[in-house]
């Protein structure tokens, strides 16, 4: 019974995330409410700070597959191993849940952004507007669609970027939450520094891979996007890219914790001091 209520946090915290994060894209691409990268940028770590704190109590707020792998891998003992793959269902379904929330939402705007570019679709060209639901690489809002575009990153160079990327939000995870690390001795102010974590990777890598660092934010509205009609632009995208944002963060989000736990958190006291 636990574990289900942990999952069912899992599920609304992730949907939480990727409602408001997938929301400022579309808001921005289809609309033009977002004015610049930043702007869509803060409104991301905004939902990530809510999501956290809707479900931190009940099930740690992972939110995350690639975090919750690296608690599994170097937390064992706060997060055994037999709770990953509940916990992977659930946020995958929350990421779905987002993404058809989005396009009931955005359906129309959609269809209107996709007849005044000239877009059909499934069609090359339609990362356009699945770019609502997943992510491409470079961001075809900024870089365009063509060979030219593509010709900038390569997968193995996107896959490396959302690597690195989630590497760098697992390490401040671990740091921001860990009792022992009294840099920040109030930890419920560790949501809002998560948030504004991925706010700013965002402003740095987006242009790149339009940043997910999370495989249930870009997976789950992929499905959707697949059964809504952009198909083989949904999945497995184009030049098969979608594993990108699946297995960079899943390697990247280990290593970054454990480069934590190797350089910083060696040197911490054993027990942290009482609270006053």
């Amino acid at each position: 019974m636990r574990l289900l209520q942990q999952c069912i946090a899992e599920t609304v915290g992730t949907f939480l995330l990727v409602l408001f994060g997938t929301g400022a894209v579309a808001s921005a691409v289809l609309t033009g409410a977002q004015v610049g990268l930043w702007q869509v940028a803060v409104v991301w770590g905004l939902g990530v700070t809510f999501a956290i704190y809707a479900t931190a109590a009940v099930s740690g707020a992972h939110l995350n597959p690639a975090v919750s792998l690296a608690f599994a891998l170097l937390r064992p003992r706060e997060f055994p191993l037999r709770k990953l793959v509940p916990y992977w269902g659930a946020q995958l379904l929350g990421g779905v849940l987002a993404g058809l929330v989005i396009l009931l939402v955005f359906g129309p705007f959609i269809a209107r952004f996709e007849a005044a570019q000239g877009l059909v679709r499934g069609n090359a060209g339609s990362e356009l507007s699945a770019m609502v639901f997943g992510e491409y690489f470079p961001n075809p809002a900024m870089f365009g669609t063509g060979d030219a575009a593509h010709a900038l990153i390569s997968p193995l160079g996107a896959a490396t970027v959302e690597g690195l990327g989630t590497a760098v939000l697992a390490f401040m995870v671990f740091a921001l939450t860990d009792r022992r690390n009294t840099g920040l001795p109030v930890k419920y102010l560790a949501p809002p520094l998560i948030g504004f974590t991925v706010a700013a990777l965002i402003s740095l890598f987006a242009p790149l891979t339009q940043a997910g660092w999370n495989p249930a934010r870009d997976f789950g509205p992929r499905i959707v996007a697949f059964l809504a009609g952009w198909g083989s632009i949904a999945i497995p995208g184009p030049y098969g890219g979608f594993w990108v944002y699946i297995a960079g963060p899943l390697i990247g989000a280990p290593l970054g914790a454990a480069v934590y736990d190797l350089l910083v958190r060696r040197a911490l006291p054993e027990t942290s001091p009482p609270s006053l």
